[in-house]
């Protein structure tokens, strides 16, 4: 674990401690996401192409015997408090029902989960698209795991952890954010098949090519709960079905133009969306694994950004001028990532001029009359694991 790391594990401990009046039984971390490429292809069993990024959410937990469940936050968020009897979806509100969720879908697989004290602290920007809810779920799958003895493999945390999102916290998601988060390593971006769930990592080096990856994060929120996401998943579903195929993956391009006089307007340019955005997916990979330079992807970045913005009419104003602003000052490609109606842009750019970006679309954003974006480097991080402590899953306290 780097200083950093352990930094802010201590400083985890110190305000769990301060919490709940006893240290915890350890303290398990996981990263926040951004997508290079691949975007709203995960529901639709296609492929994506994440990394995990250098901000992380931390989990200081430790096990109680009364079958109470506590949660509190380092942030701004209220604490909660339920038995864990008591379980249900929309029983909690807010950033505390990514923590019940994932103790609650442990329970749904027949395991036998203590009741838990749980401080969470994170520097995963909320809202800004970059799988902050994936990081609070995996971070609390590692410690559930651990001190309930459950020993499930990372593949299944990924479903388990898509299910609470799903099922508990409202939200339709994928297996993208939850896979990032829990199978990147540091150094490498993961080619995930969405249908197979076979994935391999993809060495990505910006680094060595003297490259930066920046995130302008617009601050225009979005949530993954509210309907936006909801109709492109059924536009999707609904395309498919007229196709008469069980998912979007299982089409081409080619068919797919052959077949448009089957859909109405909106379902085929939602189907064009995702069947161009698999293809894209395919060609970053390739393009990286063959040794080809990370500048050149600007083009597909920026073809991806269009698809976005024109089909699947997921962008907005700012993010649209992120993208523009970014290559105008010369980065080599940018797009929105994430789920859209807000949250962030990506940027690939040379390091000698990641400053100069920064400045111009910090500018561009004034010129426009819109908030000031928060514009930060990141850089491909390891997936999740415990930082400290040793667990007894054995010995739950009271307090």
């Amino acid at each position: 674990m780097s200083a950093s790391g352990v930094e802010a594990a201590a400083a985890v401990t110190e305000l769990f401690t301060a919490a709940y009046g006893r240290p915890p039984s350890g303290i398990w971390s996981a990263p926040g996401r951004v997508n290079l490429i691949g975007e709203h292809t995960d529901y639709n069993l296609g492929f994506v192409f994440p990394l995990a990024i250098n901000r992380r959410a931390r989990v200081a937990v430790s096990p109680r015997g009364d079958g109470l469940l506590r949660m509190a936050t380092s942030g701004t968020g209220e604490p909660a408090e339920i038995r864990t009897v008591d379980l249900a979806p929309g029983r909690l509100e807010g950033w505390s029902r990514y923590v019940a969720g994932v103790h609650w879908a442990f329970g749904l697989r027949g395991i036998e989960v203590p009741g838990m004290d749980v401080l969470l602290d994170s520097d995963v920007p909320v809202g800004a698209g970059l799988s902050s809810s994936a990081a609070i779920e995996c971070a609390v799958a590692l410690a559930v795991n651990e001190l309930s003895g459950a020993q499930l493999p990372p593949e299944e945390l990924v479903l388990l952890c898509q299910q609470a999102e799903n099922d508990f916290a409202g939200a339709p998601t994928g297996i993208l954010d939850q896979s990032a988060s829990l199978l990147c390593a540091a150094g490498h971006g993961l080619f995930l098949d969405c249908r197979s769930r076979e994935s391999r990592l993809v060495p990505l080096d910006f680094a060595a090519e003297d490259m930066v990856a920046l995130v302008i994060d617009t601050k225009v929120s979005h949530a993954h709960d509210s309907g936006g996401y909801a109709d492109r998943r059924r536009d999707c579903e609904r395309a498919a079905e007229a196709l008469g195929v069980g998912s979007l993956r299982e089409i081409g391009l080619p068919e797919l133009v052959l077949a448009a006089g089957q859909l109405d307007h909106q379902a085929y340019r939602r189907a064009r969306h995702v069947v161009s955005e698999n293809a894209r997916v395919e060609s970053v990979v390739g393009h990286l694994e063959t040794g080809k330079p990370i500048a050149k992807l600007g083009p597909v970045l920026a073809s991806s950004h269009e698809s976005l913005r024109d089909d699947f009419e997921v962008s907005c104003p700012e993010l649209d001028l992120a993208v523009e602003a970014a290559m105008a000052a010369g980065a080599a490609g940018a797009r929105m990532t994430g789920g859209g109606f807000g949250g962030s842009a990506l940027a690939l750019v040379r390091a000698a001029h990641a400053e100069r970006v920064e400045r111009a679309v910090i500018r561009a954003f004034a010129n426009a009359g819109f908030a000031p974006p928060e514009v930060f480097a990141v850089a491909p991080g390891a997936g999740a694991h415990r930082d400290s402590g040793n667990p007894d899953p054995l010995q739950p306290g009271r307090s």
